[in-house]
């Protein structure tokens, strides 16, 4: 498994990186673009959905569903859910303060987020990972980018980054929960609810250069 930058040329790169040395096996994004193959180097929706038929055949033989076969995947594999979380800023005005939100992350790293503690942080613009000592390493990226992320220790993750588009940064929120059987789906969806809207309102992004400020939170639908 390889983390590399948003964006199909990132994993194109890794297979040219690899090529006659190991397999590709798939690769995807977080906006549900996914190149299964690697005779074409990029997004490659008809290669997924071929796959996703075969899976469907797969799963028909064995007398079930795709929904069985996703739920199988939970139980063993834990379930998540992901939401986006938007803090919009426009203006001049409101790129300096963009600016000063992540300079402020950088130099205030939170402690904990939503009651679990910070276990990891990752800094690709100066391409290092921090631990909970405080030991810090290198990252091995081609190439530096404004995003941080926090890991912690209940497996919450969150990614922060300004947009590159539009006056806003943006915080790319996944929690986590375990499933204790296949039936148990509506169990883990409150709790997970309650964790993200947590580290949506957290202090420790609610901050500027020390300074307590409400900002406005406009999110997607989960």
């Amino acid at each position: 498994m390889r983390d590399c930058y948003t964006g199909f040329k990132w994993i194109a790169r890794e297979i040219s990186l690899s090529e006659g040395k190991q397999q590709y096996i798939g690769g995807g994004e977080e906006s549900y673009g996914f190149l299964a193959e690697d005779f074409v180097r990029d997004k490659d929706a008809v290669s997924a959905c071929s796959l996703l038929a075969e899976i469907c055949a797969w799963a028909k033989d064995q007398g079930k569903t795709l929904y069985d076969v996703l739920m199988e995947i939970y139980v063993e594999y834990g379930f998540s859910k992901e939401t986006t979380v938007n803090v919009v800023k426009p203006g001049k005005s409101g790129a300096e303060e963009i600016k000063a939100m992540m300079d402020n992350f950088r130099a205030n790293p939170p402690k904990e987020i939503g009651g679990s503690a910070v276990s990891l942080i990752k800094d690709y613009k100066t391409l290092e990972l921090t631990d909970a000592q405080g030991n810090v390493s290198k990252l091995d990226m081609p190439e530096t980018s404004n995003v941080l992320q926090y890991f912690t220790v209940d497996g919450t993750k969150i990614s922060v980054r300004p947009s590159g588009t539009e006056p806003k940064i943006k915080f790319y929120i996944e929690v986590k929960g375990e499933m204790g059987c296949r039936n148990a789906i509506p169990a883990p969806m409150p709790k997970l609810r309650r964790k993200w809207r947590q580290c949506a309102s957290h202090s420790a992004f609610d901050r500027k250069r020390g300074k307590n400020v409400v900002y406005s939170v406009r999110r997607r639908n989960p």
